[in-house]
């Protein structure tokens, strides 16, 4: 019989997921790995490189692109207390560089960390490098978003990042559209629960 995953409490999950760690291939950077939100949530939501403000209130998305991502998640049928919102990476590459394949090697324990933790059902990769990073794939994600892909037993779900939509209205459109997707995946029965159920 499977028990089900007891709530780990905010501070708790913090301190097990969130720590600055100095990465050895990004020199004078570093890299973090933190979220906010359920830790047993359906949905986990990978974004990108926080900024500083983010870096000082210690949560992702809290700027333009935060507030545009409630909206989107509201089209879903969500709200931010029902998901799992984390910045993986800190250490984004200088100019925006793909990342090497020995970067994403060396990333990969701490997000692996991550989505232990709160072992989601769905991963929505916000942007071209979440989307690399999680699926380890050299297709961008103006190829993958929309399409549901598979990374493990996780179901991963390619978007482009909101902040790209505030300045591209056909991004913003496909954005929209994609989290509207999200929301009909959703509305199939959770298949850890489900699981967990045939298995008692």
């Amino acid at each position: 019989m499977n028990m089900p995953k007891p709530h780990i409490p905010l501070d708790e999950l913090r301190a097990e997921v969130a720590a600055c760690r100095r990465c050895p291939l990004c020199d004078g950077r570093t890299q973090t790995v933190f979220g906010v939100g359920d830790p047993n949530a359906r949905v986990l939501i990978v974004g990108e490189a926080p900024g500083k403000n983010e870096d000082a209130q210690g949560e992702p998305f809290v700027g333009a692109a935060g507030k545009y991502l409630n909206e989107l998640l509201a089209i879903a049928g969500l709200t931010r207390e029902e998901v799992f919102v984390a910045n993986v990476l800190k250490c984004r590459p200088p100019s925006n560089r793909d990342p090497r394949p020995e970067e994403i090697q060396a990333c990969t324990p701490f997000l692996r960390e991550q989505t232990r933790t709160i072992n989601p059902e769905f991963i929505v990769t916000l942007g071209n490098f979440s989307t690399k990073f999680i699926l380890k794939t050299d297709v961008g994600i103006t190829r993958l978003h929309g399409t549901l892909q598979r990374a493990g037993r996780f179901k991963v779900f390619p978007i482009f990042h909101p902040a790209a939509a505030l300045y591209d209205g056909k991004k913003r459109e496909a954005l929209e559209n994609d989290f509207a997707t999200l929301g009909e995946l959703l509305s199939v029965p959770d298949e850890r629960t489900a699981t967990a159920s045939s298995s008692s």
